[in-house]
């Protein structure tokens, strides 16, 4: 594993929800990302409970988490560890209140 790929995975592994995405939890650099951030809020979560990686500051982990996930778009999130999908997946499990067990612990 690269030091881009043990880099990514100890991000991943380390916190319990993970957002990469372009630009920050504050200032969202396209609109995907941002929408990605509204759906977290909406969940419950706060801008430091979320761990936001921006993509934009190192291309190294922009390409890498594409390899990592073997999911081509970001934003990508990830919950525990587990990849959960990009702005439509999240949107689509927000919608139906998966995405929100899912962050609360709770078997989907």
């Amino acid at each position: 594993m690269s030091d881009t790929q043990q880099r990514i995975d100890s991000l991943v592994k380390s916190n319990d929800v993970v957002l990469f995405m372009k630009g920050t939890a504050s200032f969202p650099q396209c609109g995907f990302s941002g929408r990605a951030i509204q759906i977290l809020k909406g969940c419950g979560l706060d801008g430091k409970t979320i761990a936001t990686v921006n993509v934009l500051e190192d291309p190294e982990v922009r390409q890498g988490i594409k390899e990592y996930s073997n999911w081509p778009t970001i934003p990508q999130l990830y919950v525990k560890g587990e990849f959960i999908g990009g702005s439509d997946i999240m949107t689509e499990m927000y919608e139906s209140g998966e995405l929100q067990k899912v962050i609360a612990g709770e078997a989907a």
